[in-house]
């Protein structure tokens, strides 16, 4: 099952916030942010997580030294809602502090002050989360990124049409891999791993140079018992992207399932390895 408090994944969290992976490993390791970890030992991150990192990223561009930026930020999660809130909540860096505004009110995140007549002016470093009525998927008619944007929009609250809009962007798209990815991650969460196994097939006749997608399929297959299948599809991603650690660390898991022993080893000690070239 989908974990409520922290719905969106490493790869929802690129798309919604233009960072790159290694940008968002680095603000992890540098301690800004502490996502949970899902059943596949794969990042999960919440409301407030998709905040810190945001604000990390803008602070740490800012050249804000470290230690500002982690007491910044943790006064910032003490005043944080636990998800969106109606009525919209604005983020601003200015300097080495952080305003906040909800609604009618607006405080200051480092001290907790009540901001009066002061206008926190959008710029480089903000962080805005506004609340809008969701456009039904005809109303994003043909173009992807606006299907792609109102699909991971709609996961959150209506799972039918997050579905619709992936499908119809994947229609109109076919060669992009980011709505299979989306799409699939979704139909496992709620037990449909059959029918991701089967888009995936799909995105691979696609986008069969695409790492993530030859990941998730091995997932879903592992899902469905189909190890020996599931064993290729996560060396083929390895193939393509030696260095996806989370690709290493499935594999030693599924390994010392079938019983390998030895091949197990050898991908936990790659998974290792990896993480520890990370942290340097």
């Amino acid at each position: 099952m989908p974990d409520r408090e922290a719905p969106y994944t490493l790869r929802s969290i690129q798309e919604m916030l233009g960072i790159s992976r290694g940008v968002i490993g680095g603000l992890i390791r540098a301690g800004f942010v502490a996502p949970s970890r899902g059943r596949r030992n794969e990042y999960r991150f919440g409301f407030r997580d998709v905040v810190l990192l945001r604000t990390a990223y803008s602070l740490q561009a800012a050249q804000i030294p470290s230690r500002k930026i982690l007491a910044a930020l943790r006064r910032l999660k003490a005043t944080l809602p636990d998800e969106l809130p109606l009525s919209g909540l604005r983020i601003t860096a200015v300097g080495s502090s952080i305003a906040v505004r909800e609604g009618g009110g607006q405080w200051e995140a480092d001290s907790g002050q009540r901001l009066i007549d002061f206008d926190v002016a959008p710029g480089p470093g903000s962080v805005t989360f506004l609340e809008r009525p969701v456009a039904p998927v005809a109303e994003a008619e043909e173009d992807p990124d606006e299907l792609f944007a109102l699909g991971v929009g709609l996961e959150g609250r209506d799972k039918e049409a997050a579905e619709a809009a992936y499908r119809r962007m994947i229609t109109v798209a076919p060669a992009r891999a980011d709505a299979y990815l989306n799409l699939g991650a979704m139909l496992c969460d709620v037990g449909r791993c059959g029918e991701a196994v089967e888009l995936y097939e799909r995105a691979i006749e696609r986008c069969p140079e695409e790492p993530l997608v030859h990941f998730n399929a091995a997932i879903a297959l592992e899902d469905q018992q189909r190890y020996a299948e599931s064993v290729a599809s996560y060396e083929r991603c390895l193939e393509l992207s030696p260095e996806m650690a989370d690709a290493h660390y499935n594999l030693a898991n599924l390994f010392e399932l079938l019983g390998d022993g030895r091949k197990a080893l050898r991908h936990l000690s790659a998974y290792r390895r990896l993480q520890d070239r990370g942290r340097r």
